[in-house]
């Protein structure tokens, strides 16, 4: 139960991670340890030559109430998009709804979160 917030933002295109992740937790030294525990991590179930880095967001996205706000509106909510691409939030390590919008969220552009190259 120590990660409180998750999110892995995904190409909308093809489905695929973006490389990187946003992960809350409910103490700093909890994050300390992941951090040290993850730096250079490379033994991925496929064959691949990245080497995982571990970092601080800025404070902008530093806590719970900072994710959920900067999430809240945003169109990775909007209920056309699958639940399991939406951001998660944790308690006693068991997923809990996601505050409502305060606005109107919009779909996602087609290009949202893509890395795909067009053609």
């Amino acid at each position: 139960g120590a990660t409180i917030f998750l999110y892995l933002p995904r190409d909308f295109r093809t489905g695929a991670g973006l490389g990187f992740a946003f992960v809350n937790l409910i103490r700093p030294e909890y994050a300390e340890a992941m951090m040290k525990r993850l730096t250079g991590y490379k033994r991925w179930e496929f064959p691949s030559s990245k080497v995982l880095a571990v970092g601080w967001s800025g404070s902008n996205q530093q806590g719970l109430e900072a994710n959920v706000e900067r999430y809240r509106n945003s169109s990775v909510m909007h209920e056309s998009v699958c639940e399991d691409w939406k951001p998660l939030m944790l308690v006693n390590g068991a997923p809990v709804s996601f505050p409502p919008s305060t606005k109107k969220v919009w779909p996602p552009h087609e290009n949202f979160g893509c890395r795909a190259q067009r053609r």
